[in-house]
């Protein structure tokens, strides 16, 4: 669901708690719609995510890690210039509106302290993050926005005062009293009911419309007491973050719980609202930046994939050409054997076939224009011609079938990347197998550190490294691992190389069960169950000369069957500095 204005009204009352007081220490842009303040508030320390994307638009504390760009986008210049060391003073919500205003206490460049304002607008496709002065005129904006009369679109743009958008004109439902809520749901119409609040009110999202309107029957004196027991808990602030999950998965968010999808969906009570948000876009905001800053390298991934089969499509169709290649040289040999019979210009032999077990006669074409030695050579030539094609294509068909494996690898590895360090790495791998052109200028550029593996703990302590490229996986496993430590991968399938690191000690049954689970889970395998993991000493797994990045060839292993689980993923994920 959109954060709706009632949702929103429980996170700032979460906020608000946490954020009064607050200093802010850093700042810091992500991405070009994402504003991150580190705060020291209430004697910790605090990082605020504030989000104008328009698919998700946003604003909670959060813990998650996000690279940062190595120049700070110049709308995070002008945030710092105006905010840093500044206090949070007092956070306010327009009622029933999609608007967060933080009002502020900072210094100016004399040292005086002034004013200053950060709206974060969560609408949608309109969503905007501004920054005003003392006076209400906007500073900057993370989106500016020229304004058409004709659309009737409001400007956004520096210099102007700030404008708030058009209110709906709607109902705000917790400032009527209930005689007024029974009022308005009257319902002469008979329009659906979820419709009828949708239509009535604002501030409601589509879903906490159904799940009203399901609450309440289909009856109208219901719905309306449904409503007024929703409005009594939203004024006294009384919300419960719940996280919707589905066959494993975060499908929706709300402050109470869901009744309409039935048994197979559950409502899971969440920590805070901050945790609740984290946990429900952390899938989706990867794979967000994966499209952003990826998709060039999706999609020439993607080509090169469609390439590669198409022309094992037409190379199969070829050698299944060759196929008859032996019945080539066999009519060679009866056109050989009976050549006082034949004579040049004419256009068939009939002749016995001693290759055929009834001895049958056959009808060979033959060229006109040839000699009789001539037409028994052309059949030879296209015997050996086939049978050259034959060997040729054969190779030919695994190298393609090769190649594609491992471009389907790489389209698992993009899946993984967590930041432009980890699409570094692989562009620089594309670009040495000539998948992508080399820019230019790239010589002149200094060349930036790559990306780290992934790091996770064990619940007995030992350490357990992911690769989440080819790039990472080859230095993991050929470069970095002990001869002694545990390396892991799911079997015949595209994954992560895993390094369960021994350190001297003893692998224990629960670690190498862990680190199995993250093999699976970091893997094609892992929508699946009993997903079959292959462990081995490192000194059993190879790089064969020549092999591509990340192939590896391995013996003397042993299997474990796991269920991948993306909760044990994120409880022994180790966070790790520059993300």
């Amino acid at each position: 669901m959109p954060l709706d204005a009632l949702c929103l009204t429980a996170v700032a009352s979460e906020l608000r708690r946490k954020l009064t007081g607050g200093k802010i220490d850093k700042i810091y842009q992500p991405s070009k719609d994402q504003v991150l303040l580190y705060i020291r508030a209430n004697a910790e320390n605090v990082r605020l995510l504030l989000s104008a994307s328009p698919g998700h638009p946003r604003a909670h504390l959060t813990t998650l890690s996000r690279e940062n760009p190595g120049t700070p986008p110049m709308f995070c210049m002008i945030l710092r210039k105006h905010l840093l060391g500044g206090r949070i003073l007092s956070l306010e919500q327009p009622p029933m509106e999609r608007i967060l205003d933080f009002h502020l206490e900072a210094a100016d460049e004399l040292g005086d302290r002034v004013e200053r304002r950060l709206v974060l607008e969560a609408m949608g496709r309109s969503a905007n993050l501004i920054l005003l002065d003392g006076e209400g005129r906007i500073l900057d904006c993370i989106r500016r926005v020229e304004g058409d009369l004709a659309q009737n679109r409001r400007q956004v743009l520096p210099g102007l005062f700030y404008r708030p958008p058009q209110p709906t004109g709607k109902p705000n439902p917790l400032a009527l009293d209930p005689s007024s809520l029974r009022q308005a749901l009257s319902n002469p119409t008979g329009r659906e009911p979820d419709k009828l609040l949708l239509d009535t009110f604002t501030g409601l999202s589509p879903l906490l419309a159904r799940e009203l309107a399901f609450r309440a029957g289909g009856d109208g004196e219901a719905l309306a007491l449904e409503l007024e027991k929703l409005s009594n808990s939203a004024r006294r602030e009384e919300f419960t973050p719940f996280l919707l999950v589905r066959e494993g998965r975060p499908v929706d968010f709300s402050f109470l719980p869901i009744f309409q999808y039935g048994p197979g969906t559950e409502s899971l009570p969440q920590q805070s609202f901050s945790t609740l948000l984290d946990t429900f876009y952390e899938e989706r905001e990867q794979a967000e930046r994966v499209r952003q800053r990826g998709d060039d390298l999706v999609q020439a991934v993607k080509r090169a994939c469609e390439r590669t089969r198409r022309k094992l499509v037409n190379q199969q169709r070829e050698l299944d050409a060759t196929q008859d290649k032996e019945r080539r040289r066999e009519l060679g040999d009866i056109l050989t054997s009976n050549l006082h019979a034949m004579s040049k210009g004419m256009k068939s032999l009939r002749a016995a076939d001693y290759y055929d077990p009834e001895g049958r006669e056959v009808d060979i074409p033959l060229d006109p224009l040839l000699t009789p030695q001539q037409n028994a050579a052309k059949y030879y030539k296209e015997y050996n011609k086939a049978k050259t094609a034959q060997q040729m294509l054969a190779v030919q068909l695994e190298k393609g079938r090769s190649e594609l494996e491992y471009l389907e690898g790489v389209l698992e590895t993009l899946r993984l990347a967590e930041g432009e360090r980890d699409l570094q790495d692989i562009r620089q791998e594309l670009t040495g197998a000539g998948y992508l052109r080399r820019q230019a200028k790239a010589k002149d550029r200094s060349k930036k550190p790559g990306g780290k593996p992934m790091e996770f703990r064990s619940t007995a302590g030992l350490r357990i490294s992911v690769g989440k490229n080819n790039s990472q996986n080859d230095l993991l496993t050929t470069k970095l691992a002990g001869r002694g430590d545990i390396w892991l991968h799911t079997q015949k399938i595209h994954g992560s190389h895993v390094i369960l690191w021994l350190e001297g000690k003893q692998p224990d049954l629960h670690s190498l069960t862990e680190a199995a689970q993250l093999a699976a889970w970091f893997s094609q395998g892992r929508e699946g169950r009993r997903v079959p993991v292959d462990y081995t000493p490192v000194k059993y797994v190879k790089k064969p000369a020549g092999a591509r990045p990340g192939m590896v060839v391995y013996t003397t292993y042993q299997t474990a069957l796991v269920d991948p689980d993306p909760e044990l993923a994120k409880r022994l994920r180790v966070k790790q500095q520059g993300l």
